[in-house]
């Protein structure tokens, strides 16, 4: 093949793998926009097993304080706030499967477009060495292993919901209920962005090129590339678990909230600075902590 030819195939394969990319992030938000509107529009809805139901009142057309008067004595001592407390309904197997669904879907749509250089890479080379007749496996077995690594994650954050949630730590909209809680949870995903795991994952994510090259090469087996892109996730894991964390407190289904740590973990892993952009986001989030821990114990 000569090298025009081979110049217009590789633009033509590039092409088409950044239209799958933005295809799937385009899909992804999508989902995770439509499911947040819905959320915000239902205060009680089957589909959600963290949606809250207050124990029922006949006012009968009384006001508060004549439907105060008519509970007994000792009802009345205990006060509107544990009278009216929420209580959550259990999760089923469908509901552990929705949610798992539902956070797997918002990672592809936050964590893809911050994969697609090292994606686009394998896809290039692998293009070169099928030119070559050395051709290896499918670029898609390379990014189905990374987004592999982020369902794994998507299963341990189902789990830390559903223990939130046990507690009484998050709202129907899946943001937590306590300043306190919310406080430490800032100031952990800020001290994190400070520690050497941080620095050896995200230098990781940084360079893909040579994250492939160190960790085996281009794989000509579909189950050698998709490890290869698993292991690659379980490093992008590993950087970004702290700021997916904040999701609790800002709202797991708070589209905004999402877009900005998305944005965040984009400029975090593309931007040649993006280790001093960490690290002051690590200072503000501490500061952010310590005014939240402020505010609630006082």
């Amino acid at each position: 093949m000569s090298e025009g030819a081979l110049e217009t195939v590789l633009r033509r394969d590039r092409a088409v793998v950044i239209a799958a990319l933005v295809m799937l992030t385009v899909l992804a938000w999508g989902y995770t926009a439509w499911l947040a509107n819905s959320i915000s529009r239902m205060s009680a809805s089957a589909m959600i097993p963290s949606t809250m139901s207050a124990p029922t009142m006949p006012m009968d057309g009384m006001s508060m304080g004549a439907a105060s008067q008519a509970m007994p004595s000792d009802t009345a001592s205990i006060g509107m706030g544990t009278m009216l407390a929420p209580t959550f309904a259990p999760w089923t197997a469908p509901h552990v499967a929705f949610m798992v669904a539902m956070w797997a879907v918002m990672m592809v749509g936050m964590m893809l477009p911050s994969a697609a250089p090292v994606i686009l890479i394998y896809a290039r080379v692998g293009r070169q060495a099928a030119a070559q007749h050395k051709p290896f496996a499918a670029t898609g077995f390379f990014a189905g292993g990374y987004l592999l690594a982020w369902a794994v994650f998507s299963l341990f954050a189902t789990a830390a919901q559903w223990l939130l949630e046990r507690v009484a730590l998050l709202t129907p909209m899946m943001t937590t209920t306590s300043a306190l809680f919310g406080g430490l949870v800032l100031i952990a995903a800020g001290l994190f962005q400070w520690t050497p795991l941080k620095d050896s994952c995200l230098k990781h994510c940084q360079a893909p090129l040579t994250f492939i090259q160190h960790h085996g090469g281009f794989r000509r087996d579909p189950l050698g590339a998709l490890a290869i892109g698993f292991r690659h996730g379980l490093y992008c894991v590993g950087c970004c678990w702290a700021l997916m964390a904040l999701l609790f407190v800002g709202g797991v289904m708070n589209s905004l909230w999402i877009a900005m740590l998305a944005l965040f973990v984009l400029l975090e892993k593309l931007v040649p600075s993006g280790r001093i952009i960490s690290r002051i986001a690590g200072v503000g989030l501490m500061a952010w902590g310590a005014w939240l821990l402020t505010a609630a114990l006082h």
